[in-house]
């Protein structure tokens, strides 16, 4: 897993880039942050559940339900990322 804080734009699109290609065999040349993912990529709804899970194991950080249904392109993605919340610790409790 990468190190979310050490991620600027263009390492979290290398990441998106990979998975496309990996999970979904499509060309590195065609994953541009102006493509979108359902008429330029032909992913599907289970296809962008599964990029979903995949780009947490990758970085750590989920995708909420709210920013996943804004996405329409690979730039909205790497957008979403920089918009999410790191997890939160739980402060120690004293007991």
């Amino acid at each position: 897993m990468a190190k979310t804080e050490n991620l600027d734009r263009s390492a979290v699109l290398a990441i998106i880039v990979d998975l496309l290609h990996r999970l979904f065999e499509i060309e590195p040349e065609k994953i541009t942050p102006e493509a979108n993912l359902y008429t330029d990529l032909d992913i599907d709804s289970i296809d962008a559940i599964d990029l979903a899970l995949e780009f947490k194991k990758q970085t750590g950080k989920q995708l909420t339900p709210e920013a996943f249904k804004q996405i329409r392109t690979v730039g909205d993605v790497v957008e979403a990322f920089f918009a999410t919340e790191p997890p939160k610790e739980e402060a120690p409790t004293n007991e």
